[in-house]
Parts: C-alpha cells; structure tokens; sequence
C-alpha cells in the first residue's frame, strides 16, 4: 500500500510539473506556484509537518547551503555555456521567465511556497520513501517535461546536493531555507545571466 502511494505521489509530481511547463509562458508562476501548494500539502498531510522543529541556527546553515550550491552552479553555469552545444541558449530561456512577471512577486512565491515545498516533498516525503538518490533522479526527472538540458542537469546537481545533506541529517528548515534563498539569489539577485 505504501509503494502504491509513493508511485502516485510521484505520478502526481511528474503531471504537475508537466502542467507547470508546458502551459501557457505568462501563466507559468501561478501553476508552478499551485504545483508548490499541491505538493507541498502533500508532504505536510502525510506527516513532514511533524518533523519540522524550526531553530533560529538553521537560518544561518541554510544560508551556508545556499552558498555552497551558489559556488558549484558558478562552474557549472560557465561548463554549460562551453560543453552543451545549446548550453547558451538553454539558460537564457530560463532566465526569461523572471520578465514575465514583477520580482517582487516572483521572489515572495519562491520564498513562501516553491522552495518550502520542493524540500519537503523531494527531500522529505519522496526521500524518506525510496532512498537519496532513486529521489535525487526523480526530481531530476520531473524536469524532462522541460526539454531542457541544462535545466534537468541542474535539478539534478541540486536533487543530489540537497538530498546527500538531508540524508546526513541536516534539517529540514535548514534546507528550505537554503532552496527559498539559493531560489531567490541565482534567480534574481546575482543570476549566471546578465539582464
């Protein structure tokens, strides 16, 4: 009964991150935004709410974190742009979806809903079921829906950085500290890509 619920948590993950990419471009922070809500209460219906013991320490560690996957996304940004043929272009296109609505808004979903709720489903409800990394590869899979390259490598370093700190034991709100501000920092604070 458990496998079959973890499958269609996955099920459900991968249809709504299909839904959140494929869908018409000016709408996409409002249904990655609900894709957040529906996995996230997920997580917190099924018991990661209880594992939550926030500390006022985790702030700085998350921070820490943050800073760690900022270093290793600096290579990886510049590896990209050489290795990838289309590397360039790919994170432009990801680039693009912060001119399609204020940053301000984008930054207040990132920090309250998207990032919280990609680590307590990928890193605490899915990771706790099946293991780090068959849970790292998930979440790197969700963004085949992309047709992305660089972005599906991304979430896949992040999936692995992520998930290897929560299976040593980092905390959870360490971690969704550190996803909200990595989120807000690479994306609109000091992105790889020039405005």
């Amino acid at each position: 009964m458990r496998r079959l619920g973890t499958l269609a948590g996955i099920a459900l993950a991968y249809a709504q991150f299909s839904r959140t990419f494929r869908g018409p471009r000016e709408r996409f922070w409002q249904r990655m935004t609900t894709t957040g809500l529906t996995l996230g209460a997920l997580a917190l219906a099924s018991g990661e709410a209880e594992r939550l013991k926030p500390r006022l320490r985790d702030i700085p560690l998350g921070l820490a974190i943050a800073a760690g996957l900022f270093a290793i996304f600096q290579v990886g940004d510049k590896t990209a742009r050489q290795v990838m043929p289309r590397g360039k272009d790919e994170i432009g296109e990801i680039y693009a979806l912060r001119s399609i609505s204020p940053k301000e808004g984008i930054a207040i979903r990132l920090a309250t809903v998207i990032g919280p709720a990609e680590e307590l489903f990928w890193r605490g409800w899915l990771q706790r079921r099946i293991g780090w990394l068959p849970a790292s590869a998930a979440y790197a899979g969700a963004h085949l829906v992309t047709r992305n390259s660089t972005l599906i490598g991304a979430a896949g370093v992040a999936g692995v950085y992520w998930g290897a700190l929560a299976a040593l034991g980092v905390p959870m709100t360490a971690l969704i500290v550190s996803h909200a501000a990595w989120d807000i920092w690479i994306f609109l604070v000091q992105p790889t890509e020039p405005e």
